[in-house]
């Protein structure tokens, strides 16, 4: 079974808009990694807002 391509744009998109990294390096990484990366990110963001209230 593939993982669809259009998630994974969206995770690379998602990943390389808030750190800024290279597509290769995130395009290396396994699905999983990508998913850990995509939580903290979240995470992140979500501090920020609350943090803004």
């Amino acid at each position: 079974m593939s993982y669809p391509l259009e998630r994974i744009f969206q995770e690379v998109a998602y990943i390389a808009y808030h750190f800024h990294w290279a597509l290769d390096d995130i395009l290396s990484m396994e699905h999983r990694e990508r998913q850990l990366w995509i939580r903290e990110i979240s995470g992140i963001n979500k501090e920020i807002n609350e943090s803004r209230r």
